[in-house]
């Protein structure tokens, strides 16, 4: 656990020095908000990716679980599985809504 909340600061803390401003020569129309844009657009999708990636594997595991116990739980499984998925699309959906403004 200690080493996901580490790498977690590790992130945060490239991202927060990443997005300062650096003293380079803009071309006409080039703008700071551009960038955080995309900063913004990648880190909508990457943790809803994240989130359902984490949160499959917990409804995956146990999924299977009910499913060895009952075979009938089958379809149900499959409707909470899609609910977890559903993160990840929506994290897509919030991705281009930012990189279309």
């Amino acid at each position: 656990m200690k080493t996901i909340v580490m790498l977690l600061l590790a992130a945060s803390a490239i991202s927060i020095l990443g997005s300062t401003g650096v003293a380079f020569a803009q071309e006409d129309g080039a703008s700071s908000g551009d960038s955080m844009k995309l900063l913004g657009a990648g880190l909508a999708f990457g943790i809803a990716a994240g989130g359902a990636g984490i949160g499959l594997g917990q409804v995956g595991a146990a999924g299977l679980a009910a499913i060895s116990e009952n075979p009938a739980m089958q379809s149900k499984v499959f409707i909470f599985v899609g609910m977890v998925e559903s993160i990840a699309i929506y994290g897509i959906v919030m991705m281009f809504i930012i990189l279309g403004q």
